[in-house]
């Protein structure tokens, strides 16, 4: 699993985001949201996501270039709980992105 034509797919394991490791068109957002999490020193890692490890994670979003995070309650048969402080987390990496660069 990683995207689709408009969106990016991320996960949460309660401590770590995870961006699924396949090919993908890396996004606006998604490279501003993980700019971002790198200088809160959130921890980060690129992991191949299959349908069997939905299990693993404690939360999951998606994002586009007008949302940094939309939870994602789930995928084929698995229901992921929403993680609120994960979302919270997403947004609050993106509106520490100054709206201009010297």
């Amino acid at each position: 699993m990683s995207e689709a034509t408009i969106w990016n797919l991320v996960f949460w394991d309660g401590n770590a985001v995870i961006w699924p490791k396949a090919e993908m068109l890396k996004g606006t957002m998604m490279g501003m949201v993980q700019r971002q999490l790198a200088h809160l020193d959130v921890p980060q890692r690129h992991e191949f996501i299959t349908l069997e490890r939905l299990e693993e994670f404690s939360g999951a979003a998606v994002m586009n270039s007008w949302t940094p995070g939309i939870p994602v309650s789930a995928i084929a048969s698995y229901t992921i709980e929403e993680a609120r402080p994960f979302i919270e987390l997403l947004h609050r990496a993106h509106e520490a992105e100054p709206a201009e660069f010297p």
